[in-house]
């Protein structure tokens, strides 16, 4: 090897990852096809853009993507006049697989349908890779615009890759496949003009594939955004959802308009009807597509909120310049109607799907969390989101949304009652519920990690405040029904200051308590700190709880407590009892025992004693 030739190793995991590419997506072999040509275009509009604003050579007014096949070599090449790449970004671009990480590519692939399973390439930032599916040895050969130096990097991907200085007489990239001797139907050009129609007839870069000694179109190259609705059909529009967002799935919902006035611009914008593996994990940023007069500018504007973020498409202004900087777009009044007009236009969407229940639960399971982190972060659109927002209940089946919760509530109900945790199934049947569902005030159950969070910041909905029944001192009294009272309750008098001090170094407060109807007792924490759910997810999270300690709350009527209260009169020692009070607390709200080991014993004890 010559000296000039560098190797380097993959990044981590990358030769397994590579296996799972090439034979778990075998099937689906021309995907590789359409996600080259895509990252091609994409160097071509990313290099038109900073050619307006940066010291490069202008693009060439022919450029185009050139499909290059050569069935006596057996190859096929890719070939862009796009951005290039400098030897740095060829060894960080092309020796890392999938920012997200190769081991959650590889678990996504394996839970994943086979009929799912190419839109992975491209959601996990992997399309490049997916050329090992037909090439057997892979050369790219790149002149960063502005530079003068060309590199090759070239791979078998087998674990392992190397660089070496190389020539190009322009700027931009060429990716050389030497094709596997079972994918030579991949160097018939009548294949690949049916591949790029399939995948790629929407891109606005012309293509191009290399026949008879001459380059012939391969896509229409429309911008299917400037054509009048009517004149787009549902296939058309699902084709090019497909090719933006790498999916494989219908779009829930597509919005198609034109704005005039003060502002014009078209957008063509898509709901997916499937949630992305990155959805959560990846970038809190919109990564709608900004064109000028059909000329991509950039996907980092922000036309949307982080908590839209899902949104796919195209935002196409009348009124900018072509050549506007980054700088510019942030500070742009013209951008900042574009932005509120997007934003409320999806948010009109949302509320008039949201009136087909069915249709709308499956938008929520997808991304209702991100809706939610609206309600935290976004206080010009909070009251427009909370109608939006849907919900599971102690009181009625599937979802519910706060209007409907304050259509139900009772006469005299003062708050609307929620109850937050991990597990939705545990909230179902936890403690706090007891003298609620006794008198049939309806619980709403929050199981998401959001839901720490946002009830604080809305605070109320339609003038009733929105109230954790696990924070505070509650008085039920007034309430629904009043369940049968059962034995007369116990004068606790005594026992709670014992409590109190038995517990000093866990709880703030002991007091009796009417919300319970089956336990002995349970925790609420103070009404000026952070309710117990988010307690808990900043102690999971290493974080300062803050506040007081909690509550300890018993029911007078429990027999434990009762129990406990003739001790206290007797002036017995409770002092262990009342530990195991508090752990029983702790473990019914889904914590753990102060002290596992201790609780554990004094359980036993307890068992052995009454058997």
């Amino acid at each position: 090897m010559s000296e000039t030739v560098e190797r380097h190793e993959f990044g981590a995991e990358v030769g397994r990852l590579l296996d799972l590419v090439v034979h778990a997506l075998y099937s689906d072999r021309e995907i590789f096809l359409r996600e080259l040509v895509a990252n091609a275009a994409d160097a071509v509009d990313r290099r038109r853009f900073e050619a307006l604003t940066q010291p490069i050579p202008a693009l060439p007014a022919d450029a185009a993507v050139r499909i290059i096949p050569d069935k006596p070599g057996r190859t096929l090449t890719i070939a862009d006049p796009g951005i290039g790449m400098d030897k740095e970004e060829l060894a960080r671009n092309l020796g890392t697989i999938a920012r997200s990480g190769t081991r959650a590519f590889s678990q996504a692939l394996a839970e994943s349908k086979a009929s799912d399973r190419p839109s992975l390439i491209g959601q996990f930032g992997v399309g490049f890779y997916s050329a090992f599916i037909v090439a057997e040895r892979v050369e790219v050969v790149s002149r960063r615009a502005g530079g003068d130096v060309a590199w090759r990097w070239e791979s078998e991907g087998q674990g392992a890759f190397t660089l070496a200085p190389a020539t190009r007489e322009a700027p931009g990239t060429d990716i050389v496949l030497h094709i596997r001797a079972d994918a030579e139907e991949f160097l018939e050009p009548f294949r690949l003009h049916a591949i790029i129609r399939k995948w790629a007839d929407h891109i606005t870069v012309p293509i191009t594939i290399a026949e008879d000694g001459k380059d012939t179109p391969a896509n229409e190259g429309t911008a299917l955004w400037r054509k009048p609705k009517a004149e787009v059909n549902a296939e058309s529009y699902t084709a090019f959802y497909r090719h933006l967002g790498h999916y494989f799935d219908e779009p829930w919902s597509t919005l198609h308009w034109r704005a005039e006035g003060t502002t014009e611009f078209t957008a063509l914008l898509f709901i997916p009807g499937m949630k992305p593996f990155e959805a959560f994990e990846g970038e809190r940023k919109s990564r709608l597509r900004l064109h000028v007069r059909r000329m991509f500018i950039t996907d980092e504007a922000e036309l949307l909120p982080p908590w839209l973020r899902f949104v796919q498409g195209v935002v196409d202004s009348e009124d900018l310049p072509l050549n506007v900087s980054r700088e510019m777009l942030q500070a742009t009044p013209v951008l900042a109607r574009i932005r509120r007009a997007v934003t409320g236009r999806v948010l009109s969407e949302l509320k008039s799907r949201a009136k087909d229940a069915e249709a709308y639960a499956t938008f929520w399971q997808n991304f209702g969390p991100m809706l939610k982190e609206g309600i935290w972060e976004d206080s010009e659109h909070r009251k427009e989101i909370a109608p939006l927002l849907r919900f599971r209940s102690s009181a009625v089946e599937g979802w519910t949304s706060l209007p409907d919760y304050v259509a139900r509530m009772p006469e005299g109900q003062p708050a609307i009652y929620i109850l937050v945790g991990d597990n939705l199934e545990a909230l179902s049947k936890s403690t706090q519920l007891e003298g609620f569902r006794a008198r049939g005030v309806e619980v709403l159950l929050l199981a998401d990690q959001m839901d720490a969070f946002w009830p604080e910041r809305l605070a109320e909905f339609e003038g009733k405040p929105i109230r954790s029944i696990t924070q505070g001192s509650i008085d039920l009294s007034g309430l629904g029904t009043a369940p049968p009272e059962g034995e007369a309750p116990a004068d606790v008098t005594r026992l709670l200051p014992l409590l109190k001090a038995a517990l000093e170094a866990d709880i703030s407060e002991v007091r009796a308590t009417e919300r319970l109807v089956d336990s002995a007792a349970v925790l609420a924490a103070p009404a000026n700190g952070p309710d117990l759910a988010l307690q808990r997810l900043l102690r999971r999270a290493g974080r300062p709880v803050g506040g007081e300690h909690p509550v300890l709350e018993v029911n007078p009527r429990h027999p434990l407590v009762r129990r406990l209260a003739a001790l206290a009169e007797s002036g017995a020692d409770i002092k262990d009892a009342a530990g195991t009070l508090l752990d029983l607390a702790r473990v019914q709200d889904g914590d753990v025992p102060r002290e596992p080991a201790e609780f554990a014993r004094r359980m036993a004890a307890a068992l052995a004693g009454s058997l």
